[in-house]
This record gives structure tokens, C-alpha cells and sequence, in this order.
């Protein structure tokens, strides 16, 4: 569905223009974990009236989610974070579309959650999950945006298969599991830019963070980047690693 409601959006009108308006109102966008990233990226492509949201997360809502799941409230625990979630950015623009899935994402499912989508959110909290998307992402050339937490601190960056350093190029090895601890704002700040990043995709807006990491410090408030190589060898997008 087109979304061409001129008042809702005149105050972003003049940034993305009438063209960038109808890609975003035309996209669809796969969101893997209706969480900590996930409730700002959902929130902030609702409001800028994103056509489709295909948000994905096998979770119900837990008390100890509320200092940083914004999009989840106190009435929600014990609910689906999918049902959740639907709830709450459908009362924000009756125009969109959720498409939700209440199951956890692995790699035998990947590949069919994520296709047809224009671009993929990884909002997830493990990376057994993120290599299935990576992979996904790899094999039907869809782009995919990463982001992280820990603490104070947080990372982003964006996938474009066959041009960019895919996840497992970029961390060849998952890092030990633990319940990572995150400060609310943190997770507010990076999934802000991974929507942003998303927006900028859609519309050509500006440039992305391609083969870069970006890395948020909330202690100091700083924001620096690690340049990033693609691995010919990976086995997920380098054409050595697969054969």
C-alpha cells in the first residue's frame, strides 16, 4: 500500500522527498527480535510510515525488559513481544502493515522469514541467530544492518551482500555467551541509527555505514569506526569459502 497522507509527514517531506515517501511506504522491512533495538527501529520506521514491518521474536515480555524495551509497558508482561509490539505501532499509524511471527529464527528458517524483504534489522541479542540472517541475507542479496549492545556501549553497521564485509567476515568466531548487561539509553541510541540507516537505504538519502563499524562509547560520548575488508574466504559470502 502506498501511504500518501501530505500531513502526517510534511515535516520529512522536504528531506527525503515525494519519491523517497513512496519507496518507504512501498518497502518492506524484516525486524529480527521485537527487544531492546527493536522497540525504537519499529517505532521510528512506523512513524516515518514504513509500508510493511515484518517483526519476528520467540520472547514474551519479562520485568527485567522494561528499563530499556520501550515499546513494551508494565500491562504487557507475560504477553508475546510480538503481539506486543504490533498493539502498541499500530495505534502509532493505522497506515502500516505488521507482519508478525512469534517463533525463534534459526537456520533452517531464515531464508524463508526473510524473503522478499527489502532490507533486514538485525536486532537480536545472539549470534547462532545472526549467522542465520547473515547467511539469509547473503544468499538472497538483501541488505542487512547489524547492531549491538553492551553496558554503555553499542555498534552498528550495514551489509550490502557482494559489496561489503558480511557478519562472519567481520567476527569470523560468535564471542562467549553471557546476559549482557545494557543501559536503556544505549539501546535508544543504536537503534535509532540502525532506523536511520534503513531510511537511508530506502530513500538514497545519504551515504551508509558500508565497510565500517561504527562504535558508540555512551560513557565518554564518543562515536569512532573500525574499517572493515571483505574475506574472500568466508563462508558465507566469500565465493572461496562457499565452494
Amino acid at each position: 500500500m502506498i501511504v500518501t497522507d501530505g500531513e502526517r509527514y510534511l515535516r520529512q517531506a522536504p528531506v527525503i522527498g515525494e519519491d523517497g515517501q513512496k519507496r518507504l511506504s512501498e518497502a518492506l522491512v524484516v525486524i529480527a527480535g521485537a527487544g531492546g533495538l527493536g522497540s525504537p527501529v519499529a517505532m521510528y520506521l512506523t512513524a516515518a510510515g514504513i509500508g510493511c514491518l515484518r517483526i519476528i521474536d520467540r520472547d514474551v515480555v519479562d520485568r527485567t525488559n522494561l528499563n530499556r524495551q520501550v515499546i513494551h509497558w508494565e500491562r504487557d508482561i507475560g504477553r508475546s513481544k510480538t503481539v506486543s509490539a504490533e498493539e502498541k505501532l499500530i495505534a502509532m499509524n493505522p497506515a502500516i502493515r505488521i507482519d508478525s511471527h512469534h517463533l525463534s529464527i534459526d537456520a533452517e528458517n531464515a531464508a524463508d522469514l526473510v524473503r522478499g524483504a527489502d532490507i533486514i534489522v538485525d536486532a537480536t541479542d545472539n549470534f547462532t541467530v545472526r549467522y542465520a540472517l547473515n547467511r539469509a541475507a547473503c544468499d538472497q542479496k538483501i541488505p542487512l544492518v547489524h547492531g549491538a549492545l553492551r553496558g554503555f556501549d553499542g555498534q552498528v553497521t550495514t551489509i550490502i551482500p557482494g559489496k561489503t564485509a558480511c557478519l562472519r567476515c567481520i567476527f569470523p568466531k560468535p564471542p562467549p555467551e553471557e546476559a549482557t548487561p545494557v543501559f536503556g539509553t544505549t539501546a535508544g541510541i543504536i537503534g535509532t541509527i540502525q532506523a536511520n540507516e534503513v531510511a537511508k537505504y530506502l530513500t538514497g538519502a545519504g551515504p551508509l555505514l558500508e565497510n565500517r563499524l561504527m562504535l558508540w562509547n555512551g560513557l565518554s560520548t564518543t562515536l569512532y569506526e573500525i574499517p572493515l575488508t571483505r574475506d574472500a574466504a568466508c563462508r558465507d559470502c566469500g565465493e572461496a569459502g562457499r565452494i
